[in-house]
């Protein structure tokens, strides 16, 4: 494969699938009550829990964005079943930055990851980061690693904000953007994810794609290039 550039999903890519969902996850749902509770009066958070109460009607659930329990108790559901909404993502990348900022973690990264992200860096291969946790979150993950602070590696970020990470469609806003800045085709740049539905979305629209896995075999025929680690790709 050649690419020119390198679009990555994080995580089970870049980094440990548990930091996530045993951390990241748990602290957010143990502070966001809290949270929402002394900042309801801000304009950003009232905007975000209107959007929520919005998406939560579109589902069949009539809750009010000024009661603050009933909206906190969708969110905290959101959380439990993972649900890729953008206000609760910007919500818990709020959260995350004040966990962030007390040292009460730091953001698990993939030895490999980090040195081939660094390697392509160096190589001059611009490097980008689509995830379904806001922009704001992905700076504050790279920014506060164990590996340290990994920003200066990245030209840019994209969340659910470009669309959902299972439609072509959002691969495709993607590629127009990234096309404002660099003289490119969708074929010029590769994915990197570890889930197959975001691969087969980002082939249909055009992308190069990679298959992180990193837990268990590589199948038979796994339908994208395939690898177990970051150093098993081979972008130029």
């Amino acid at each position: 494969m050649t690419a020119r550039i390198i679009l990555t999903d994080i995580e089970g890519t870049t980094s440990s699938i548990a930091f996530v969902k045993e951390v990241l996850f748990p602290y957010a749902a143990k502070k966001l009550p809290e949270f929402i509770r002394a900042n309801a009066d801000k304009t950003d958070i009232k905007k975000l829990l209107q959007e929520t109460a919005q998406l939560a009607a579109a589902e069949g659930l009539q809750v009010s964005a000024d009661d603050i329990e009933a909206i906190s108790n969708v969110l905290l559901q959101w959380i439990a079943t993972d649900k890729k909404a953008t206000p609760l993502k910007a919500l818990q990348g709020m959260i995350w930055q004040q966990g962030y900022h007390n040292g009460d973690y730091q953001a698990h990264m993939y030895a490999d990851a980090v040195q081939c992200l660094q390697q392509w860096h160096q190589q001059n291969i611009p490097l980008y980061v689509y995830s379904s946790g806001s922009v704001a979150a992905q700076k504050l993950f790279f920014g506060y690693s164990e590996a340290g602070d990994l920003q200066p590696l990245f030209s840019g970020y994209f969340d659910t904000n470009s669309g959902p990470k299972r439609e072509a469609d959002s691969y495709r806003n993607i590629v127009a953007e990234l096309q404002q800045q660099h003289d490119i085709q969708a074929a010029d740049v590769l994915f990197l994810s570890d889930i197959k539905e975001e691969l087969d979305a980002a082939r249909e629209a055009g992308l190069q794609t990679c298959w992180l896995i990193r837990d268990g075999d590589i199948p038979a025929n796994p339908g994208h290039p395939a690898v177990s680690t970051f150093t098993d790709i081979q972008p130029a």
